[in-house]
C-alpha cells in the first residue's frame, strides 16, 4: 500500500517498507530478505522429514510469504525493462515439495525456496530463474533448459551459418560481466546433420544454453539484493534479444 508523505508502513520482515518522496509521490518498496527465511531453509536441511516440516509449519508459512513479497518487489523492477507474463511473485515460486512417486528415497522437501519469470511468448524467448538456499549456494539462471526439437534445430543452425557471431555474442561485456561462460549438457558427439570438425562444434553440441550467477548469504540478506538480482537478470539480454530473432524465424531465417 502506498503511503502519504511522512508516514511509513512498516512489515513483518526485515526492511521492507513503502513510502513516499517529498513530491508525495510513491517510492518502489524497499525489499530484505528477512535473515529468519535462511534459517528456516537450514533447519528444513538439517531435519528434512514430514513430523518436522508439520511442526514448523508456521515458520514455512511466514518464510514462504516472505519470498513472495520479495518476488514481487523484484517483478516491479523487472518490469521496467522486458516484458514478463508471470504476474505475481506468488505464481513464480515453485513447490517446496518434492515429487516422491519415483523416487522414494529423495527426501521430502526441497531446502530452498527458486521461482522462475517467464516472459511473454511467442515474441519473447528464454526466462529467468532463481534459487535461495543458505550456504553461499543461491543463485540466478538464464537462458533455455530444453529447447523443444524444432527450436533446438534452428539455434543450431544459426551457430553453424554464422560461428563469428556466436562468438562475439558470448564474448558481449554484458554477459562476462554478469555471468560466467555459457554452460548446460551437450551431446558427447557431434549432432545429426553437422560435421564433427565444425569450428563450432562445441556449441552445437550443446542441448542446454545456460548461464548462472551466485551470490553469497551476505548478498541475499542485503537490502540491496532486489537491485542487484535486476541487474544481473537486465545482462542476459543481448542473449535472449539474439535468441528470440532465432526463434521466431524459419529455417530460411524470414
Amino acid at each position: 500500500m502506498w503511503i502519504l508523505l511522512g508516514t511509513v508502513q512498516g512489515s513483518l520482515f526485515d526492511g521492507r517498507c513503502r513510502t513516499s518522496d517529498l513530491r508525495g509521490m510513491p517510492v518502489m518498496s524497499v525489499p530484505r530478505i528477512a535473515s529468519s527465511t535462511l534459517a528456516f531453509l537450514a533447519d528444513l536441511e538439517r531435519h528434512n522429514e514430514r513430523p518436522w516440516f508439520e511442526a514448523n509449519k508456521e515458520r514455512y508459512l511466514v518464510a514462504k510469504s516472505d519470498m513472495e513479497a520479495f518476488a514481487d518487489a523484484l517483478l516491479e523492477r523487472m518490469l521496467r525493462h522486458d516484458r514478463i507474463a508471470t504476474t505475481s511473485g506468488k505464481r513464480t515460486l515453485l513447490r517446496i515439495y518434492n515429487d516422491q512417486r519415483f523416487h522414494k528415497d529423495r527426501p521430502p522437501y526441497a531446502p530452498r525456496f527458486a521461482g522462475y519469470f517467464a516472459r511473454v511468448k511467442p515474441q519473447l524467448r528464454g526466462g529467468y530463474f532463481f534459487h535461495v538456499q543458505p550456504g553461499d549456494r543461491s543463485h540466478i539462471t538464464c537462458g533455455f533448459t530444453g529447447p523443444v526439437a524444432e527450436d533446438l534445430k534452428l539455434i543450431r543452425q544459426d551457430i553453424a551459418y554464422d560461428p563469428e557471431q556466436w562468438s562475439k555474442l558470448l564474448r558481449h561485456k554484458s554477459l562476462t560481466r554478469n555471468f560466467g561462460p555459457l554452460s548446460g549438457a551437450r551431446l558427447r558427439t557431434a549432432p545429426r546433420g553437422f560435421p564433427k570438425d565444425h569450428p563450432a562444434i562445441d556449441l552445437l553440441c550443446h542441448t542446454q544454453f545456460l548461464f548462472r550467477h551466485p551470490f553469497t548469504d551476505a548478498q541475499v540478506l542485503s537490502p540491496h539484493f532486489a537491485d542487484e538480482m535486476n541487474a544481473v537478470f537486465k545482462g542476459i539480454r543481448p542473449f535472449f534479444d539474439h535468441m528470440s530473432e532465432v526463434l521466431i524465424a524459419d529455417a530460411n531465417g524470414a
